[in-house]
C-alpha cells in the first residue's frame, strides 16, 4: 500500500476519533484550539551523577602521648598552622627527673664496683665471673637511665608533620597517656585533600565499560575531571581528578569506594567535612524537549505529537536523562517531530489544533525558579 495513502488513512482515523457525535450518528468535529507547537531539536548537554562524599586531608597525623603525665603547657591553638618538629605540648617531668637522678646514681655505683673488681681479677684474687656480673649490672643501670631520659624527652610532644591543628580535647592539667581514648590533636596537611565516595555496582560496571582505556589504571587516568558540591550548595571552584579505587565490591554495602584529589590552596576544604561528588555525563546531539512539554500518566511519560500540522495525538516516550528542566529522549520521538509545547496535560485524546510555533529558548525562559 502506498505510504502517503497509509498516512492519510491514519490521520483520518485520528480526526474521526477527535469528533463528537450528534443525533443520527453524524460526526461533529471538535473546534480546533490554538496551541503552542515546538519542533524537537537536538542538543548537547552535560548532566552529572551525584555521590555523597567525605573530605580528608592528604595527611592526617594523630598526635598522641608516648608517656603518662599531666599536661603543663598547651603551646598551640585549634586551627593554627604548625611545622614538623614544632613543640605542641609539654608534660610534667618532675617525677621522671627524680627517677633519672636515682638511675644516674645507680650507674655511678655500678661503675665504682666494676673499677674495684678489675685489679682483683688481674691479680687472680677473684674469679672473672664476678667482674662480668658487675659489668652486666652497670649495663642494666645505663639502660634504665637512658629509658628514663628518653621518657623525659617524650614529655615534649612535637608535630610529626606540617599542617593545621584540629580539635584539642585535653588542656592544661589533664592527665594523658598512650592509652588515652582520644589523641591530643590531629595535624592535617590540606594543601590538597582526598574526597572519598562510593558507586553502586551498576554505576561501577558502567564506569568500567564506558571509560577510555584497556586497564583500570588507564580508565582512571583518562576519566574526566569531577566537581565537588559543598555542604552549603555551592560548587567548589577547582575541579578534581579520580585517582584510585578499591576495585572491590563491599559485600555489606554493595558499593565500590573511590578517591578523588582536589587542590586546596585557599584551605576552603577542611578535614572531616562533607560534600557531594559530581561526575559529568555528556550527551551529544540528542533529541531534547522541555520538561513542561511532557506529563505523566500511569507511570508513563506522555507527549502530544502534532500530526499533519493540525492534530495533536498523545505518544509515549522513554527518557534518556533529565538535565536542568530538559528531557533527553531515548525513544518515542525524534528530532524534527512537532509536539504541543505547553498545556498538553489538559488535553484528552486526539485533539485538532491550530499550531502556534514557539522557540525552545522562549519555553525554557518561561520556567521561573521558586528559589534563587
Amino acid at each position: 500500500m502506498n505510504t502517503k495513502l497509509t498516512g492519510s488513512i491514519a490521520i483520518a482515523v485520528l480526526i474521526l476519533s477527535a469528533c463528537g457525535t450528534k443525533k443520527g450518528g453524524m460526526p461533529i468535529m471538535n473546534a480546533p484550539r490554538p496551541m503552542p507547537v515546538l519542533e524537537i531539536p537536538t542538543k548537547t548537554l552535560t548532566g552529572y551523577s551525584v555521590y555523597p562524599a567525605r573530605i580528608e586531608g592528604v595527611v592526617n597525623s594523630n598526635v598522641t602521648a608516648k608517656v603518662s603525665g599531666y599536661i603543663t603547657h598547651v603551646l598551640i591553638d585549634e586551627g593554627e598552622y604548625v611545622k614538623k618538629g614544632q613543640l605542641l605540648f609539654k608534660l610534667e617531668t618532675q617525677s621522671m627527673t627524680e627517677e633519672a637522678k636515682a638511675a644516674k646514681a645507680n650507674i655511678d655505683a655500678a661503675q665504682v664496683r666494676v673499677n674495684q673488681l678489675i685489679p682483683l681479677v688481674e691479680k687472680n684474687i677473684i674469679s672473672s665471673v664476678q667482674l662480668e656480673t658487675a659489668r652486666a649490672q652497670l649495663a642494666q643501670a645505663q639502660a634504665s637511665y637512658e629509658s628514663i631520659v628518653a621518657n623525659i624527652g617524650y614529655s615534649e610532644i612535637r608535630s610529626p608533620v606540617n599542617g593545621y591543628v584540629g580539635a584539642i580535647p585535653y588542656r592544661t592539667g589533664s592527665l594523658v597517656s598512650p592509652a588515652s581514648p582520644k589523641p591530643l590533636t590531629v595535624v592535617s596537611e590540606t594543601d590538597q585533600v582526598y574526597v572519598y565516595f562510593s558507586m553502586n555496582e551498576v554505576d561501577y560496571l558502567n564506569f568500567l565499560q564506558h571509560s577510555v582505556g584497556k586497564t583500570l589504571t588507564e580508565k582512571i587516568k583518562n576519566y574526566p575531571a569531577v566537581k565537588l558540591k559543598l555542604s552549603n550548595g555551592d560548587i567548589y571552584q577547582q575541579d578534581g581528578r579520580i585517582t584510585t579505587t578499591t576495585a572491590q565490591i563491599d559485600p555489606v554495602t554493595g558499593t565500590v569506594s573511590f578517591r578523588a584529589t582536589f587542590p586546596n590552596a585557599e584551605h576552603l576544604l577542611a578535614n572531616g567535612s562533607s560534600g557531594t561528588i559530581l561526575i559529568p555525563k555528556k550527551y551529544e546531539n540528542v533529541p531534547t524537549i522541555p520538561e513542561l512539554s511532557a506529563y505523566e500518566q500511569q507511570g508513563r511519560i506522555m507527549v502530544y505529537q502534532v500530526i499533519g500540522d493540525s492534530l495533536g495525538s498523545p505518544v509515549i516516550i522513554e527518557e534518556l536523562d533529565r538535565i536542568d528542566n530538559n528531557i533527553l529522549i531515548k525513544s518515542g520521538l525524534k528530532a524534527g517531530d512537532k509536539i504541543i509545547a505547553n498545556g498538553a496535560d489538559r488535553l484528552q485524546g486526539p485533539t485538532p489544533v491550530i499550531p502556534q510555533p514557539v522557540s525552545y529558548d522562549s519555553l525554557m525562559n518561561s520556567i521561573q525558579p521558586i528559589f534563587r
